[in-house]
């Protein structure tokens, strides 16, 4: 039986993430099937039963007929999410463990930077000043990460074993041993009230859009060990009001941000958050995984709805994530 085949819809990317170097991995770790780049290669419309995408432009996916699966090449699904005439087949987002191992990294860095003052001590090399700061223990400071999803929930643990005061928000309840959790919009601004450093690991969707806005950064807890409160947002771009964090950055309600994304990529070269001097900026590569790991487990997740298996990592189309 002629197995279905897989079309390529990818838009962007640097040599190692590029389309061609994408085809290239598809056709080794599907060997038994079409493989099609498009709009390259030429491939009847209704043998592709499958898609990988990475931003595809708005409309090409309802030109397959027999699309079974829709596999995004990232974790974050709100630029495919956003075109009205998706099809309505499973859309299942990467999850596996070399992506969340980086994303743990990127947060764990980061919030490690904050707590041991690696900023002033940088500033102190360069001024050739032996002042060490005062160092408090791990567990006086209180971390908040928003999404406890999988990466969520990974930081989370890492955090915890370190020895910091951990605690979780998402949109919807989640219960995790030996941490205490909050949900929904009632319980956000207890969440926030006992943060002084908070991760923000959130999907973005309609209800999460600019959620890292005045309001929440106010809300964050103002009598902590560290100079004041950290954002720390290796999400996407859209959850965070640009104009509100610098603002708040400025009058000190924030003492720092460190930023993976942004509103607009790349961060466009007049952007004040380059030259800030309370803002980290990294080029949205905080969980930027191994794209041969991602073409294993896109194949491996075809060959599983084969066998009759439930997809893994599928998208709830209601939640946006």
């Amino acid at each position: 039986m002629t197995k279905g085949a897989l079309a390529l819809l990818i838009t962007g990317g640097t040599e190692n993430w590029s389309p061609a170097r994408w085809r290239e991995r598809f056709l080794a770790v599907c060997p038994e099937r079409a493989v099609a780049l498009l709009p390259h290669d030429k491939i009847d419309p209704a043998a592709v039963h499958y898609a990988a995408v990475w931003k595809p432009l708005p409309g090409s996916l309802k030109a397959f007929p027999n699309l079974a699966a829709i596999f995004n090449l990232g974790a974050g699904v709100d630029a495919l999410m956003a075109d009205p005439t998706l099809p309505d087949v499973p859309i299942v987002r990467v999850a596996d463990a070399d992506l969340t191992g980086r994303m743990t990294e990127y947060a764990v860095m980061h919030v490690l930077i904050h707590h041991r003052h690696q900023r002033y001590i940088d500033a102190c090399q360069r001024d050739r000043l032996w002042a060490p700061p005062l160092q408090r223990a791990a567990s006086a400071v209180r971390v908040g990460v928003m999404g406890l999803g999988v990466l969520g929930r990974d930081a989370a643990d890492v955090l915890r074993r370190l020895g910091f005061n951990v605690a979780g928000w998402s949109r919807t309840q989640k219960a995790i041993p030996g941490m205490k959790t909050f949900a929904g919009e009632a319980e956000l601004s207890t969440f926030l009230g006992r943060t002084d450093i908070l991760v923000c690991l959130l999907p973005l969707t309609p209800a999460t859009r600019g959620i890292l806005n005045r309001r929440t950064f106010s809300l964050l807890a103002r009598d902590g060990v560290l100079d004041g409160p950290v954002v720390i947002n290796a999400g996407r771009g859209g959850l965070q009001v640009e104009s509100d964090l610098l603002a708040a950055l400025d009058d000190d309600t924030l003492a720092a941000a460190t930023l993976d994304v942004f509103a607009t990529e790349p961060l466009p070269t007049d952007s004040p958050l380059w030259s800030h001097p309370k803002v980290t900026v990294s080029p949205h590569n905080a969980a930027d995984t191994d794209p041969d790991a991602i073409s294993v487990y896109v194949a491996e997740q075809i060959a599983r709805h084969e066998r009759g298996e439930p997809l893994q990592n599928a998208v709830d189309r209601g939640l946006g994530y």
